[in-house]
């Protein structure tokens, strides 16, 4: 398990980064690289790590079920993951 500071903070840096999200966007249109620097520096969104929804972790990610490998292995082995099944020949 993660510790519990880090998955807030990461939380907290999605939120920024949906909140500037439009402001980013008109900015970088206008080239005014100036006012983009101002800006907080986790609005951006090349800040964000992603992170396992159940355990936190950060490394082994995997994108398109957003679980660790370890927690992915661990419910596909009780099918609790619809579709997965453990390959065997």
């Amino acid at each position: 398990m993660a510790k519990k500071s880090k998955v807030v903070k990461e939380l907290k840096r999605q939120e920024l980064v949906a909140k500037y999200a439009d402001r980013r966007r008109e900015l970088k249109a206008k080239g005014d690289y100036m006012a983009l620097q101002k800006l907080p520096r986790d609005s951006s969104a090349t800040r964000q790590k992603n992170r396992c929804a159940v355990s936190g972790r950060p490394r082994g990610y995997l994108s398109k079920f957003k679980i660790s490998r370890i927690v992915f292995r661990d419910l596909a082995l009780k099918g609790q993951i619809p579709g997965i099944t453990k390959s065997s020949w």
